[in-house]
């Protein structure tokens, strides 16, 4: 459903959100699991494993509704930056990787930056800010990539990255290709979280054109439960909640393992048929 400009009128509603309840980092999970077959190949399960952080409350994305369509003949959209929102974002970045295990090519925590800090002034800040903040973790290995080159390199080289930190419109496009490289947007779980408040959905969202006809990898969804319940228990302080989390991942992991996979997964596994052994595992 679009408006008369050709923007979706959806989008509101999950835009409104994120500036609503401020938040502010985009956690976007990149696995391969074992039983799924990357398009790369060579890859196996093991070899990508990696976090695209996508800040969620600036850059371009923050002109929606603000922009300007002038007479038909200019259209304008502003990409803003703060100090503000990117040292949040980057912090999170390194706290994330300071809870990792590392890349696995190297066991390497590191944080890579990717912006396009050649170009425009405004990544030239971003870069500058995570300059700033990267010095008060120096246990956390720090790089640099243009997005054009990180796009390259998250096919021929996945297995080098740990947590990638991005502005909100090159993290959405970069985690729908990094999702491709490990079975497509079903099997991408996101986790959409401020100071205060988290909202979890699959980083997907909706595809009415193939409702009702049992299709959708169901895991994405699942796996973005698994996400809410261990923020949750974080937050907390719920061991409860932390062993449903990683009960969910050991399931979703054995049911993938086991062959439960749908027809994008080459598999002949119906959504309710993936759904209710995930549920009856999680249930015995």
């Amino acid at each position: 459903v679009v408006y008369p400009d050709g923007t979706e009128a959806g989008l509101d509603f999950t835009l409104r959100l994120r500036f609503e309840l401020d938040l502010y980092a985009n956690i976007r999970p990149i696995r391969l699991f074992e039983g799924v077959t990357s398009p790369l190949a060579g890859v196996k399960a093991g070899d990508i494993d990696y976090v695209i952080l996508r800040e969620n409350s600036e850059g371009l994305y923050a002109a929606r509704g603000a922009g300007a369509l002038l007479r038909g003949q200019v259209a304008v959209d502003t990409l803003v930056q703060t100090r503000a929102g990117i040292e949040r974002i980057v912090r999170k970045a390194f706290e994330l990787a300071r809870q990792s295990n590392g890349a696995p090519r190297d066991g390497v925590r590191r944080v890579t930056c990717c912006d396009k800090a050649n170009v425009l002034r405004s990544y030239a800040f971003f870069r500058l800010v995570f300059d700033e903040v990267a010095k008060e973790y120096p246990d956390i290995e720090t790089e640099h990539a243009l997005v054009d080159a990180m796009a390259m390199h998250l096919v021929l080289k996945p297995g080098h990255f740990n947590v990638i930190v991005s502005e909100n419109m090159f993290g959405d496009i970069l985690s729908d290709l990094a999702a491709a490289t490990v079975g497509g947007m079903g099997m991408a779980p996101s986790a959409e979280v401020g100071d205060k408040n988290g909202f979890f959905q699959a980083a997907h969202g909706s595809a009415p054109d193939i409702a009702g006809k049992g299709i959708a990898i169901p895991y994405g969804t699942i796996l973005s439960a698994a996400a809410m319940l261990d923020w949750l228990g974080r937050g907390h302080g719920d061991e409860r909640l932390l062993r449903a989390a990683k009960q969910i991942r050991s399931v979703t992991e054995t049911c993938l393992a086991g062959g439960l996979l749908s027809a994008d997964l080459k598999g002949k596994s119906s959504t309710a048929e993936i759904t209710g052994n995930v549920c009856d595992r999680l249930a015995a």
